[in-house]
């Protein structure tokens, strides 16, 4: 066809039709997926469910942790630095460098290196006479000395790196239910009656100072009853082998965290503390 043609036949297209084409919108581009970094120790790293990603060497990040499984529940791309035996200065100094502006979920779990939690557990878990009082009252002064400081500097840098993200702060069960069923390991009633009320300071001291910088708080003692070491369905491993695995939380466990750290990431304020 010639030129001429092609030009009276576009003049004779009806002016409305030409409007639409001209007026059609674009195509919309696919909105980006929000982006999640997953911040701690062991208890988010997944240490206790027997499998790990063979390039996170010793710090046992597992397809099965809590941060795995809420990063697929809510669509998000995830960041994963927690790593096991992290303390509060390690994840700090460590784990940060993903954070930016555009971050859209920020999860962290600490603390409870920092109060030497896991010699606790290992020296009341020693075969009598040996017991763990003066441990346990050695963790509760670093609760109640040294953590709250530690939590306030750590908490600030994730808001300052993070300005517009929704972070929530993940706490730790309290391990026992007052049986002994671990026959290896005897921890005497009385002593995880003590460990609990220092997991019960533990928890509350951490949930202030997140509240202080504006985070939500995952409390998993409440959910975690009944899931206790002993319990018919645990959701926390007792002795175990390798030793590594013990006193922390299984795969059932993480499931059980996940609901809980998704729904608090979906409540939370993305807000400047």
């Amino acid at each position: 066809m010639s030129l001429r043609r092609l030009a009276i036949s576009a003049l004779t297209v009806p002016l409305g039709t030409l409007l639409a084409i001209g007026l059609a919108p674009a195509p919309a581009a696919q909105a980006a997926a929000a982006t999640y970094t997953a911040l701690g120790d062991s208890y988010a790293s997944g240490t206790g469910t027997r499998e790990y990603y063979p390039d996170s060497g010793a710090c046992q990040r597992s397809p099965h942790a809590f941060p795995v499984l809420t990063a697929s529940r809510l669509g998000a791309t995830l960041s994963f630095p927690a790593c096991a035996g992290a303390t509060v200065a390690e994840v700090l100094d460590g784990q940060l460098g993903s954070l930016n502006a555009s971050t859209g979920y920020v999860s962290v779990t600490a603390g409870g290196n920092d109060i030497g939690w896991a010699s606790v557990v290992t020296q009341c878990a020693l075969p009598w006479p040996t017991t763990c009082w003066g441990q346990i009252d050695n963790a509760e002064s670093q609760i109640v000395n040294a953590l709250p400081g530690r939590l306030d500097q750590l908490y600030s840098r994730i808001r300052s790196l993070a300005p517009n993200a929704r972070v929530t702060v993940v706490g730790y069960p309290k391990l026992f239910n007052g049986e002994e069923c671990n026959f290896i390991a005897r921890i005497s009633p009385g002593e995880q009656a003590e460990m609990n009320a220092a997991a019960d300071l533990l928890a509350t001291t951490i949930r202030a100072r997140a509240s202080a910088h504006g985070f939500s708080f995952v409390d998993a003692r409440g959910p975690f009853t009944g899931h206790s070491i002993c319990d018919d369905v645990e959701w926390l491993n007792g002795t175990s082998n390798p030793l590594s695995e013990s006193y922390h939380p299984n795969r059932d466990g993480h499931v059980g965290y996940t609901a809980l750290v998704e729904a608090a990431l979906r409540s939370a304020s993305a807000r400047r503390s």
